[in-house]
């Protein structure tokens, strides 16, 4: 007799930890971070590097997906790669902060 309604199903895993950040906490932590700095990008870029090895620590534990650990890392990879002028433009790019930004490639996909 393997069937009986009244069982209890299998606990799924679920994080309910209110102090877990999630994919917005993030980006707005890292947007803080070059605000603050906004006038001594050399400043922000040591920080931003600070905060990648907790990201990548956060993944580790299952803290942080992957895509979202991807998202800021790209984020990152074009903040800590521009020069002072294309600095200034990525703070001012509204869509560059928004959850599920992707960089435009400049190579069009032809199928």
């Amino acid at each position: 007799m393997g069937w009986w309604p009244f069982s209890k199903k299998p606990a799924k895993r679920v994080i309910n930890d209110p102090l877990l950040k999630d994919n917005r906490t993030w980006i707005s932590e890292l947007r803080d971070i070059c605000e603050m700095n906004f006038d001594s990008p050399e400043e922000a870029r040591r920080q931003i590097r600070h905060s990648q090895v907790e990201w990548r620590n956060s993944c580790a534990t299952g803290n942080l997906t992957k895509a979202n650990l991807e998202g800021l890392e790209s984020r990152a990879f074009h903040l800590l790669t521009c020069d002072d002028s294309q600095w200034m433009q990525w703070l001012d790019d509204l869509d560059f902060w928004k959850a599920g930004w992707k960089p435009v490639s400049d190579e069009t996909d032809e199928a």
